[in-house]
């Protein structure tokens, strides 16, 4: 499946780039899909709330009610029916990127199966609450889709008599329907909103709001748009002609189409093929699992760190199982974890500092162990030389920091750069195994697992522990947030890095080598 997502994985992060050039990290849409997708139902929901206020339900009432919206009170009602129609367009736009972009970011297997397989119903359910809309407003679009929907359902064996009947005359339809269309209009919205909830439920840390700025700006580019096309309906319903003609809103009415191309059956497989292959990709084929974090009670003090900077909300806090005097402990969930590391680098007890006793934190990768990378970091110190060394640290999502190993250039690679503790930092530099160090991980805004940048920053700049020492200077300190496919800037940016240390070797006074050694730093609470 790589054929499909590195071209795709390609594109969004060429256009990812070039919004962020434009609007900055904080307001690039790329990087809130999710978030922009709750605004934009939150938008449908207080629109469509006003306009109820004016919908009359009956057979004539409906189209009448809702040309009053439209033009006697066009000023207030009017953009509010054309701000309901695009924040509900925006909406499927928003989550269908959304999920390709997951896709191609390969953020949808292994312990994030949960939330992919429960964003389907929702992609379903707001097609379903678009067109039960479409349907209230009694235009010929109305009845084209009433007349396609019902000969569409007619197709299965689910009721005793072909509800189609209901639209070939004037005579079978009454206010009842318009009752029923408006329940519908409601509850499933209801519905989508249960499954939002539990969609986030394996998301540590969700973001479900989006930036300020863009919230508002997009909100006022749809106000804009409803100012300059506002929505309109299609002339009444007339159940003694059939409609021709109608315009689609091609963001919820698409199927249609396919119905008279495949036939109500062809459709029927087809969404149904769709959307068993949608449920079932998360293991097509199956992630290889890595093994899991693990708890050493010993250096466990029960700080909750480690659950608190945890993405996938894959470590609970229980009670104290070994009968020390701490009331908590860390407990994994293999099968939420997806071995990022990033609780190792929110434990205090990972200081590379500890001599008197083995490298062991609170908890630790099994297969990657802290005591390994501080072997790599002393092994890569040992071997480069020069006026400028510097220690390279990335991920493995982001550019591969092998290649930009060199004679006064250190590679160390973790899992997520989340994983590396800040005392790591701070040992590189006191021990003067580097002059400088500089931290890579994937673009700001595209971290694999998601909270990995986020927290690396905030520790830098001790927000959040373990947070990196005052005592460390940070201008021997740097970070290159880039993408897979921005080695090229990467590169720039050690090459930068270098230059400003060998500035900083020229201004410096003489270094006592043997007196720096044998101090021995602090380990980091």
């Amino acid at each position: 499946m790589t054929w499909i997502q590195w071209p795709l994985r390609r594109f969004f992060q060429w256009v990812e780039r070039g919004f962020d050039r434009i609007f900055g990290t904080a307001w690039n849409p790329f990087n809130c899909l999710g978030a922009l997708g709750y605004f934009y139902f939150w938008v449908v929901a207080a629109s469509g709330v006003y306009i109820y206020i004016f919908f009359d339900t009956g057979v004539t009432r409906a189209y009448d009610s809702v040309e009053y919206i439209t033009n006697q009170q066009w000023y207030l009602a009017g953009i509010m029916r054309s701000l309901h129609r695009y924040a509900s367009d925006a909406l499927v736009a928003v989550m269908v990127i959304h999920m390709a972009r997951e896709f191609a970011f390969d953020r949808f297997r292994g312990a994030r199966w949960y939330s992919w397989v429960t964003g389907i119903p929702m992609l379903w359910l707001v097609f379903a609450t678009g067109i039960t809309g479409y349907w209230m407003v009694w235009d010929k679009l109305a009845q084209y889709v009433a007349t396609a929907t019902t000969e569409w359902l007619d197709w299965l064996p689910l009721f005793g008599e072909p509800i189609s009947r209901n639209f070939l005359s004037p005579e079978h339809l009454n206010s009842r329907f318009f009752t029923l269309m408006v329940f519908l209009h409601i509850a499933v919205p209801l519905i989508l909103l249960f499954i939002m909830w539990f969609h986030l439920q394996r998301v540590n840390h969700a973001k479900v709001n989006p930036a300020r700025g863009l919230a508002v700006g997009t909100a006022g580019m749809l106000l804009v748009l409803s100012l300059i096309k506002p929505a309109t309906s299609q002339g009444p319903a007339d159940l003694g002609a059939v409609p021709t003609g109608v315009g689609l809103d091609w963001f919820y009415l698409w199927v249609y189409p396919l119905i008279e191309k495949l036939s109500p059956g062809g459709t029927w497989i087809f969404l149904v093929g769709l959307s068993s292959f949608l449920v079932l990709l998360p293991w097509l084929p199956p992630k290889r699992r890595q093994a899991a974090a693990r708890v050493d009670l010993a250096n466990c003090n029960g700080c909750t760190r480690c659950a608190e900077d945890c993405p996938y909300g894959a470590i609970a806090m229980k009670p104290r199982s070994d009968g020390t005097p701490f009331s908590h402990e860390a407990v994994v969930d293999p099968s939420l974890c997806e071995s990022c590391g990033i609780c190792a680098g929110a434990c205090p007890t990972s200081t590379p500092f500890r001599r008197g006793s083995d490298l062991v934190p609170g908890i630790d990768l099994p297969d990657f162990a802290l005591a390994d990378l501080r072997t790599q970091i002393e092994s890569e110190g040992a071997r480069i030389s020069g006026s400028a060394r510097v220690m390279v640290v990335g991920c493995d999502h982001a550019v591969d920091v092998t290649r930009m190993r060199g004679p006064d250039v250190g590679v160390v690679k973790l899992r997520c750069i989340g994983q590396l503790p800040p005392s790591f930092v701070d040992f590189t530099i006191s021990r003067q195994i580097a002059d400088g160090v500089l931290l890579t991980g994937c673009r700001d805004g595209q971290c694999h697992h998601r909270l990995g940048v986020r927290w690396t920053e905030a520790r830098l700049a001790g927000r959040r522990d373990p947070y990196l020492r005052a005592r460390v200077p940070r201008d021997r300190i740097s970070t290159c947030w880039a993408a897979a496919s921005e080695g090229r800037t990467l590169s720039q940016a050690i090459d930068a890095f270098r230059e400003r240390l060998k500035a900083l070797r020229r201004d410096a006074p003489p270094v006592n080598t043997d007196e720096t050694r044998s101090v021995e730093p602090e380990a980091v609470s």
